[in-house]
Protein backbone atom coordinates (compact mmCIF):
# COMPACT_ATOMS: atom_id res chain seq x y z
CA UNK A 1 0.00 0.00 0.00
CA UNK A 2 0.96 3.57 -1.03
CA UNK A 3 2.27 5.68 2.11
CA UNK A 4 0.14 8.51 2.42
CA UNK A 5 1.26 12.31 1.72
CA UNK A 6 0.05 15.42 3.49
CA UNK A 7 0.58 18.75 3.69
CA UNK A 8 -0.12 21.28 6.80
CA UNK A 9 -0.14 24.48 5.87
CA UNK A 10 -0.24 26.76 8.86
CA UNK A 11 -0.17 30.80 9.59
CA UNK A 12 2.83 31.39 10.89
CA UNK A 13 6.04 29.98 13.16
CA UNK A 14 6.16 32.68 15.32
CA UNK A 15 2.72 31.67 17.85
CA UNK A 16 3.14 29.20 20.73
CA UNK A 17 -0.29 27.91 19.24
CA UNK A 18 0.63 27.23 15.77
CA UNK A 19 4.43 25.58 16.64
CA UNK A 20 2.12 23.12 19.20
CA UNK A 21 0.22 22.13 15.77
CA UNK A 22 3.39 21.86 13.78
CA UNK A 23 4.39 19.42 16.91
CA UNK A 24 1.39 17.72 16.85
CA UNK A 25 1.15 17.01 13.38
CA UNK A 26 4.73 15.35 13.58
CA UNK A 27 4.03 13.35 16.41
CA UNK A 28 0.67 12.25 14.89
CA UNK A 29 2.48 11.20 11.18
CA UNK A 30 4.86 9.25 12.67
CA UNK A 31 2.09 6.97 15.02
CA UNK A 32 0.33 6.72 12.23
CA UNK A 33 2.87 5.61 9.51
CA UNK A 34 2.29 8.62 6.91
CA UNK A 35 4.43 11.30 5.56
CA UNK A 36 3.99 14.90 6.63
CA UNK A 37 5.22 17.87 5.19
CA UNK A 38 4.74 21.58 7.29
CA UNK A 39 4.69 25.01 5.70
CA UNK A 40 3.84 28.56 7.52
CA UNK A 41 2.28 31.20 5.61
CA UNK A 42 4.21 34.33 7.43
CA UNK A 43 0.17 35.61 8.36
CA UNK A 44 0.11 36.20 4.62
CA UNK A 45 -3.18 35.15 2.97
CA UNK A 46 -1.85 36.02 -0.74
CA UNK A 47 1.64 33.83 -0.04
CA UNK A 48 -0.27 30.89 1.52
CA UNK A 49 -2.48 30.67 -1.16
CA UNK A 50 0.51 30.76 -3.35
CA UNK A 51 1.94 27.66 -1.51
CA UNK A 52 -1.06 25.24 -1.66
CA UNK A 53 -1.83 25.58 -5.40
CA UNK A 54 2.30 25.46 -5.66
CA UNK A 55 1.57 21.73 -4.64
CA UNK A 56 -1.80 21.11 -6.42
CA UNK A 57 -0.63 22.60 -9.27
CA UNK A 58 2.55 19.72 -9.00
CA UNK A 59 3.25 16.47 -11.02
CA UNK A 60 0.60 13.58 -10.34
CA UNK A 61 3.71 12.13 -8.36
CA UNK A 62 4.54 15.22 -5.82
CA UNK A 63 0.93 15.81 -4.72
CA UNK A 64 -0.07 15.13 -1.40
CA UNK A 65 -2.55 12.98 -0.59
CA UNK A 66 -4.40 15.64 1.36
CA UNK A 67 -3.94 19.24 2.43
CA UNK A 68 -4.62 20.76 6.29
CA UNK A 69 -4.27 24.06 6.57
CA UNK A 70 -5.41 27.23 8.77
CA UNK A 71 -6.14 30.09 7.21
CA UNK A 72 -3.71 32.98 7.41
CA UNK A 73 -6.68 35.44 6.21
CA UNK A 74 -10.59 35.79 6.48
CA UNK A 75 -10.91 33.61 3.58
CA UNK A 76 -10.95 29.54 3.61
CA UNK A 77 -10.05 29.39 -0.43
CA UNK A 78 -12.54 27.89 -2.12
CA UNK A 79 -11.31 27.94 -5.21
CA UNK A 80 -8.35 26.76 -4.13
CA UNK A 81 -10.20 24.03 -2.46
CA UNK A 82 -12.21 23.40 -5.92
CA UNK A 83 -8.47 23.16 -7.54
CA UNK A 84 -7.40 20.64 -4.83
CA UNK A 85 -10.26 17.91 -4.93
CA UNK A 86 -10.28 18.17 -8.45
CA UNK A 87 -6.77 17.03 -8.59
CA UNK A 88 -8.23 14.34 -6.19
CA UNK A 89 -6.23 15.99 -3.02
CA UNK A 90 -8.52 15.80 -0.04
CA UNK A 91 -9.32 18.77 2.24
CA UNK A 92 -9.13 19.94 5.50
CA UNK A 93 -9.97 23.50 6.89
CA UNK A 94 -8.76 24.14 10.31
CA UNK A 95 -9.98 26.66 13.16
CA UNK A 96 -12.24 28.76 10.56
CA UNK A 97 -15.36 28.66 8.77
CA UNK A 98 -15.69 27.80 5.52
CA UNK A 99 -19.15 27.33 4.50
CA UNK A 100 -18.05 25.93 1.08
CA UNK A 101 -17.45 22.52 2.34
CA UNK A 102 -20.88 20.95 1.71
CA UNK A 103 -21.47 21.60 -1.76
CA UNK A 104 -17.85 20.37 -1.93
CA UNK A 105 -18.55 17.45 -0.51
CA UNK A 106 -20.96 16.42 -3.07
CA UNK A 107 -18.80 16.41 -5.81
CA UNK A 108 -15.70 14.53 -4.48
CA UNK A 109 -14.97 11.15 -2.98
CA UNK A 110 -11.64 12.63 -1.37
CA UNK A 111 -11.98 13.74 2.39
CA UNK A 112 -13.39 17.04 2.37
CA UNK A 113 -13.94 17.89 6.39
CA UNK A 114 -13.10 20.98 9.17
CA UNK A 115 -12.14 21.09 12.59
CA UNK A 116 -12.13 23.93 15.14
CA UNK A 117 -12.18 24.89 18.40
CA UNK A 118 -15.59 26.28 19.49
CA UNK A 119 -14.47 29.84 19.49
CA UNK A 120 -17.98 31.47 20.57
CA UNK A 121 -17.14 28.99 23.50
CA UNK A 122 -13.71 30.24 24.06
CA UNK A 123 -15.25 33.65 23.88
CA UNK A 124 -18.08 32.50 26.56
CA UNK A 125 -15.47 31.20 29.15
CA UNK A 126 -13.32 34.54 28.77
CA UNK A 127 -16.53 36.53 29.71
CA UNK A 128 -17.00 34.61 32.44
CA UNK A 129 -13.86 35.07 33.82
CA UNK A 130 -13.52 38.83 33.58
CA UNK A 131 -16.98 38.24 35.72
CA UNK A 132 -14.68 35.92 37.96
CA UNK A 133 -11.54 38.13 38.45
CA UNK A 134 -13.88 42.00 38.61
CA UNK A 135 -16.95 40.91 40.66
CA UNK A 136 -17.45 44.26 41.15
CA UNK A 137 -16.94 45.05 37.77
CA UNK A 138 -14.70 47.25 35.57
CA UNK A 139 -12.85 47.73 32.52
CA UNK A 140 -11.09 45.63 30.73
CA UNK A 141 -8.36 45.61 27.51
CA UNK A 142 -9.13 42.91 25.13
CA UNK A 143 -6.51 42.48 22.45
CA UNK A 144 -8.28 40.52 19.69
CA UNK A 145 -6.81 38.86 16.69
CA UNK A 146 -7.13 40.40 12.91
CA UNK A 147 -10.32 41.59 11.88
CA UNK A 148 -10.94 39.12 9.10
CA UNK A 149 -10.36 36.14 11.51
CA UNK A 150 -13.45 34.54 12.16
CA UNK A 151 -11.56 32.45 15.44
CA UNK A 152 -11.50 36.61 16.85
CA UNK A 153 -14.71 37.09 15.87
CA UNK A 154 -16.68 34.14 17.10
CA UNK A 155 -14.30 34.67 20.37
CA UNK A 156 -15.10 38.58 20.91
CA UNK A 157 -18.86 37.63 20.43
CA UNK A 158 -19.02 34.79 22.79
CA UNK A 159 -16.93 36.88 25.34
CA UNK A 160 -19.78 39.85 24.92
CA UNK A 161 -22.74 37.93 25.04
CA UNK A 162 -21.21 36.01 28.69
CA UNK A 163 -19.46 39.36 30.10
CA UNK A 164 -22.03 40.40 32.85
CA UNK A 165 -22.81 44.10 32.05
CA UNK A 166 -20.84 46.02 34.37
CA UNK A 167 -17.91 44.94 32.84
CA UNK A 168 -16.42 48.13 29.69
CA UNK A 169 -14.00 46.66 27.39
CA UNK A 170 -11.84 48.60 24.88
CA UNK A 171 -10.31 46.68 22.04
CA UNK A 172 -6.99 46.59 20.70
CA UNK A 173 -5.93 44.49 17.44
CA UNK A 174 -3.07 41.87 17.04
CA UNK A 175 -1.97 39.28 15.12
CA UNK A 176 -1.86 36.42 17.27
CA UNK A 177 1.89 36.94 18.51
CA UNK A 178 3.68 38.32 21.05
CA UNK A 179 5.22 40.99 19.08
CA UNK A 180 2.02 42.31 17.86
CA UNK A 181 0.35 42.39 20.92
CA UNK A 182 3.57 44.48 22.35
CA UNK A 183 3.28 46.72 19.29
CA UNK A 184 -0.17 47.74 19.65
CA UNK A 185 -0.29 48.04 23.45
CA UNK A 186 2.92 50.18 23.10
CA UNK A 187 1.52 52.39 20.51
CA UNK A 188 -1.91 52.55 22.31
CA UNK A 189 0.19 53.64 25.59
CA UNK A 190 1.67 56.35 23.83
CA UNK A 191 -1.73 58.43 23.31
CA UNK A 192 -2.19 60.93 26.13
CA UNK A 193 -5.89 59.55 26.48
CA UNK A 194 -3.75 56.30 27.93
CA UNK A 195 -2.52 58.23 30.81
CA UNK A 196 -6.14 59.23 31.81
CA UNK A 197 -7.65 55.33 31.33
CA UNK A 198 -8.66 52.91 33.84
CA UNK A 199 -7.59 49.64 33.37
CA UNK A 200 -8.49 46.80 35.84
CA UNK A 201 -7.80 43.59 33.90
CA UNK A 202 -5.75 42.75 30.25
CA UNK A 203 -7.76 40.00 28.39
CA UNK A 204 -6.36 39.02 25.27
CA UNK A 205 -7.68 36.24 22.31
CA UNK A 206 -4.09 34.64 22.81
CA UNK A 207 -1.85 33.40 25.37
CA UNK A 208 1.44 34.51 23.42
CA UNK A 209 -0.48 38.47 22.95
CA UNK A 210 -1.38 38.73 26.78
CA UNK A 211 2.82 37.85 27.15
CA UNK A 212 3.37 41.05 24.12
CA UNK A 213 0.86 43.26 26.74
CA UNK A 214 2.91 42.29 29.57
CA UNK A 215 6.15 43.36 27.54
CA UNK A 216 4.62 46.71 26.67
CA UNK A 217 3.52 47.64 30.06
CA UNK A 218 7.00 46.67 31.32
CA UNK A 219 9.04 48.87 29.60
CA UNK A 220 7.13 51.97 30.60
CA UNK A 221 8.62 54.64 33.48
CA UNK A 222 8.57 52.63 36.63
CA UNK A 223 6.66 55.30 38.27
CA UNK A 224 3.46 54.07 36.19
CA UNK A 225 4.79 50.48 35.84
CA UNK A 226 3.70 48.87 39.16
CA UNK A 227 0.26 50.10 38.73
CA UNK A 228 -0.22 48.65 35.55
CA UNK A 229 1.77 45.35 36.21
CA UNK A 230 -0.10 44.54 39.15
CA UNK A 231 -3.62 43.82 37.29
CA UNK A 232 -4.82 40.70 35.88
CA UNK A 233 -3.77 39.47 32.33
CA UNK A 234 -5.69 36.59 30.75
CA UNK A 235 -5.23 34.59 27.39
CA UNK A 236 -6.20 31.37 25.60
CA UNK A 237 -4.45 28.27 24.38
CA UNK A 238 -3.12 27.06 27.88
CA UNK A 239 -0.33 25.25 25.96
CA UNK A 240 1.58 23.26 28.48
CA UNK A 241 4.80 25.00 27.55
CA UNK A 242 3.35 28.55 27.48
CA UNK A 243 0.31 29.00 28.69
CA UNK A 244 -0.33 26.78 31.76
CA UNK A 245 3.56 27.56 32.22
CA UNK A 246 2.90 31.40 32.33
CA UNK A 247 -0.45 30.56 34.63
CA UNK A 248 1.96 28.56 37.58
CA UNK A 249 4.20 31.21 37.50
CA UNK A 250 1.61 33.58 38.07
CA UNK A 251 2.08 35.90 34.62
CA UNK A 252 -1.43 35.19 33.60
CA UNK A 253 -4.45 35.29 35.92
CA UNK A 254 -5.91 32.63 33.87
CA UNK A 255 -5.87 31.25 30.41
CA UNK A 256 -8.36 28.55 28.34
CA UNK A 257 -7.10 25.02 27.12
CA UNK A 258 -7.76 24.88 23.45
CA UNK A 259 -6.12 21.32 22.36
CA UNK A 260 -3.69 21.25 18.92
CA UNK A 261 -6.29 19.30 16.07
CA UNK A 262 -3.63 19.07 13.38
CA UNK A 263 -3.33 15.90 15.34
CA UNK A 264 -7.21 14.70 14.86
CA UNK A 265 -7.07 15.85 11.72
CA UNK A 266 -3.93 13.56 10.32
CA UNK A 267 -5.96 10.52 12.15
CA UNK A 268 -9.70 11.26 10.79
CA UNK A 269 -8.06 11.86 7.44
CA UNK A 270 -5.84 8.76 7.32
CA UNK A 271 -9.07 6.55 8.31
CA UNK A 272 -11.22 8.29 5.97
CA UNK A 273 -8.96 7.52 2.65
CA UNK A 274 -7.64 4.09 4.04
CA UNK A 275 -11.81 2.70 4.98
CA UNK A 276 -12.95 4.94 1.91
CA UNK A 277 -15.52 6.66 3.98
CA UNK A 278 -16.14 10.42 4.10
CA UNK A 279 -16.29 11.80 7.84
CA UNK A 280 -18.15 14.24 9.28
CA UNK A 281 -18.14 17.44 8.03
CA UNK A 282 -17.17 19.80 11.31
CA UNK A 283 -15.84 18.22 14.31
CA UNK A 284 -15.68 20.91 17.22
CA UNK A 285 -13.14 20.51 19.92
CA UNK A 286 -14.70 21.58 23.39
CA UNK A 287 -12.24 24.53 25.27
CA UNK A 288 -12.06 24.44 29.19
CA UNK A 289 -10.85 27.19 31.56
CA UNK A 290 -8.00 26.97 33.73
CA UNK A 291 -8.44 27.11 36.54
CA UNK A 292 -12.24 26.40 36.70
CA UNK A 293 -14.47 29.34 36.51
CA UNK A 294 -15.45 28.53 40.16
CA UNK A 295 -11.56 28.28 41.47
CA UNK A 296 -11.16 31.42 40.11
CA UNK A 297 -14.49 33.25 41.46
CA UNK A 298 -13.50 31.33 44.79
CA UNK A 299 -10.04 32.79 44.97
CA UNK A 300 -10.62 36.14 44.11
CA UNK A 301 -13.54 36.23 47.01
CA UNK A 302 -10.18 35.05 49.58
CA UNK A 303 -8.53 38.20 48.22
CA UNK A 304 -5.69 36.64 47.32
CA UNK A 305 -5.58 36.19 43.02
CA UNK A 306 -3.31 38.40 42.59
CA UNK A 307 -0.65 37.33 45.05
CA UNK A 308 0.08 33.66 44.41
CA UNK A 309 -0.38 32.44 40.94
CA UNK A 310 -2.39 29.23 40.27
CA UNK A 311 -1.18 25.56 39.82
CA UNK A 312 -2.03 23.99 36.11
CA UNK A 313 -1.77 20.36 34.62
CA UNK A 314 1.48 19.13 34.02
Amino acid sequence: MKKLSFLVSLTNNDNDYQREQAGAAEKAAGRLGVDVQIVHANNDAVTQSQQLLHFIQGSAASRPDAIIFEPAGGTGFPQVARAAVAADIGWVVLNHEADYLRQLRQSTQVPVFSISSDHEEVGKIQGKQFAALLPSGGSVMYIEGPANSSAAQQRSAGMNLAKPGNIQVKTLRANWTEEGAHRAMSSWMRLRTSQETIIDLVGAQDDSMAMGARKAFAEIPESERERWMKIPFTGCDGLPKTGQSWLRSGLLAATIYIRPNTDLALEMLTEAIRSGVQPLEKKLIIPESMPSIDDLAARVVKGDAAKRPFSARA
